[in-house]
Parts: C-alpha cells; structure tokens; sequence
C-alpha cells in the first residue's frame, strides 16, 4: 500500500545542509568568534561531523532558504564558510571510513640514575 502524500516524506524533498567552515583561531577575538558561530550552529540543531564540518536535516528548500539566511547573518569577519545542501537520497549514499584508532601513548618506563 502507498502512504497517503500528506504524511509521506521522500527522500528527494527533505534535504541535509552541511556547513564548513576555517575560521581563524590565532587571535583571542577571532577564537571567540569562531567559538560563537560554532556555538550558533549548535543551537541551530546542528551536529558536528568533523572540527569544521557540521549538518543538520531540513524539511525543505524554504526551511533549506531561511537556514542559510541565518547563517549569513552570523559570519564571522574573517575566515570562510562553505555551505552545501543536499537530498536525502544523496546522503543516503555517502560513505564513512575510519582508520584504526590511536590509543594513548604508553608511558615510558622511570629511569633509576643512582
């Protein structure tokens, strides 16, 4: 049985916008402005994937338009913001590969010098 359109929801109308972003950190302004975009993103619903990279699920091109208004609104001076938004059925086709990970360093044994 096919779901009633209403209450569908496809794959091609909802849409993940990623946001990425370098930012500079060498001052102490410009890492509190990029610790409050960072933070803008968070309270926008966002979610982190990586440092820089971070996404979040739209409902739709409007909802796509409005979010990509506020984030302009909230550039930092400096630094560069890349924004891409995609279907959820591009998503549904990214792969995530992850290396081994690093444990923390053993400690080195105490030397005796007497």
């Amino acid at each position: 049985m096919i779901p009633d359109r209403k209450t569908w929801i496809s794959g091609y109308r909802t849409l993940w916008m990623l946001v990425m972003f370098d930012l500079p950190v060498t001052e102490r302004e410009d890492r509190k402005a990029a610790t409050q975009f960072r933070n803008f993103l968070l309270d926008e619903g966002f979610a982190m994937a990586q440092f820089s990279v971070y996404y979040r699920l739209l409902s739709g091109k409007d909802a796509a338009e409005a979010m990509e208004r506020r984030i302009q609104a909230n550039v930092p001076e400096d630094g560069s913001i890349n924004v891409l938004t995609i279907t959820d059925k591009q998503y549904e086709t990214m792969r995530v590969y992850q290396g081994k990970r690093r444990g923390t360093p053993e400690k080195p044994h105490q030397l005796t010098l007497f």
